[in-house]
C-alpha cells in the first residue's frame, strides 16, 4: 500500500469516531399520549379538592381490570361566622393529590411505558356574608379564590427516555403546571340546636374556574371548571353516655354531590353519595386548644363505579 493509500485509510479511521459522535441519539416521542388533554384533566381533579366536601375529602381510585391510573385525594378544610354581631364568613381548603398517568414513549423503533407521578397542591379561601333569613335559615354567598400546583415527575426508570428527549417528554419529567381560579358560592344553611338534638343542613352550589397561570410549562396551559351542587346533614343526639364531663353525642351524617359541566366525569362518575355514623366528644369543660367538640365519624361512599369506606375526623373550635 503506498503512502498516499495509508494516508487516507488513517483519514477514515480517524472520521468514523468523529462521525458517530456528531449523529444524534434517538429522540423518543409520546405515542398519543394526550398530554395537554391530560393537563386539563389534571386541573379537573384539583375540584375535588376545592372546597369542603365530605364525599370528595379522601378519595382514593384505582381498577387494576382496566389498567386506569390510580388516583388519590386528601383534603382538609372548614369554615365559621366571625360572631352574630359580624357576620362574616371565611373558610379554607387545602387538599392534595397524587394522580400517575402513564404514557408511552417512542423513537420509531423502540417503544418504552412512561410511568409518571403527577402531584398537585391546591389551597382555596371563601369570604362570605350571613344574612338570616329565618332564626335558624342562613343565606350564605361567598367569592372563592384558589391557588395550586402540578408537579409532574417522571420515575427513574426513564432517564434514559429523558436524556434523549423531545420537549413534552421534558415536562412529563421534571415540569410543573401553576393554576389560579376565582369564582363564588351559594349556600343555604340550616342550623336548629336544642337539649335533645341538633340538626345541621347545608345545600351548596359552587362555580371556580381554575386556569394555568405564571408561563409554567412551554408545552401545556390547562383550565377547568368546578361546577357542583351538593347537600350533606348532620343530626346529633346524645347517646345517654358520660365522658369528660359531658354528653357523648352519636352523629349521623348524609352527604350527596353532583359535577356538572364538560369536566364532571374526569375519574369515571359526575356524582357521589356519602352515608356516616359516629362519635362526638364534648371538650368543652377543660378546653384544650379551643376545642369544644371533637368527632370521629366511619363513613360508606359510592357512586357510578365506585364505592369505598373512609374515616373523618373533626374538631369544633369555639
Amino acid at each position: 500500500m503506498n503512502h498516499a493509500m495509508r494516508f487516507f485509510v488513517a483519514l477514515g479511521w480517524l472520521a468514523c469516531p468523529l462521525m458517530a459522535s456528531a449523529q444524534q441519539g434517538p429522540v423518543f416521542t409520546i405515542v398519543k399520549g394526550r398530554l395537554q388533554q391530560r393537563a386539563n384533566g389534571v386541573l379537573a381533579l384539583m375540584g375535588y379538592s376545592q372546597t369542603p366536601d365530605v364525599t370528595s375529602g379522601a378519595l382514593s381510585i384505582k381498577s387494576a381490570a382496566t389498567n386506569d391510573p390510580a388516583f388519590n385525594n386528601t383534603s382538609l378544610g372548614g369554615g365559621f361566622t366571625v360572631s352574630d354581631s359580624v357576620p362574616i364568613y371565611l373558610e379554607g381548603t387545602l387538599g392534595y393529590a397524587r394522580y400517575d398517568p402513564r404514557f408511552i414513549a417512542s423513537d420509531g423503533v423502540e417503544s418504552r411505558e412512561l410511568p409518571t407521578r403527577w402531584n398537585s397542591v391546591i389551597g382555596t379561601v371563601g369570604v362570605g356574608w350571613d344574612f338570616h333569613l329565618t332564626h335558624d335559615l342562613v343565606l350564605r354567598p361567598i367569592v372563592n379564590g384558589s391557588y395550586g400546583r402540578v408537579k409532574s415527575d417522571a420515575s427513574i426508570g426513564s432517564l434514559y427516555i429523558t436524556n434523549h428527549t423531545n420537549i413534552d417528554l421534558d415536562f412529563l419529567a421534571h415540569g410543573h403546571l401553576d393554576a389560579a381560579g376565582m369564582g363564588g358560592s351559594l349556600m343555604l344553611d340550616y342550623e336548629h340546636y336544642v337539649e335533645a338534638y341538633e340538626v345541621d343542613v347545608e345545600l351548596r352550589y359552587t362555580n371556580i374556574y381554575l386556569h394555568s397561570v405564571n408561563d409554567s410549562s412551554r408545552v401545556v396551559t390547562g383550565s377547568s371548571r368546578n361546577e357542583n351542587a351538593s347537600l350533606w346533614a348532620r343530626y346529633r343526639a346524645p347517646t345517654g353516655w358520660h365522658a369528660l364531663g359531658r354528653p357523648v353525642r352519636y352523629v349521623l351524617e348524609f352527604a350527596h354531590t353532583s359535577y356538572f359541566g364538560q369536566d364532571a366525569d374526569v375519574v369515571g362518575f359526575n356524582h357521589l353519595t356519602s352515608v356516616g355514623t359516629g362519635l362526638e366528644l364534648d371538650t368543652s369543660k377543660y378546653h384544650p386548644l379551643w376545642i369544644s367538640r371533637a368527632r370521629a365519624v366511619v363513613r360508606y361512599v359510592f357512586g357510578q363505579n365506585v364505592q369505598g369506606v373512609s374515616l373523618g375526623l373533626a374538631v369544633t373550635f369555639d
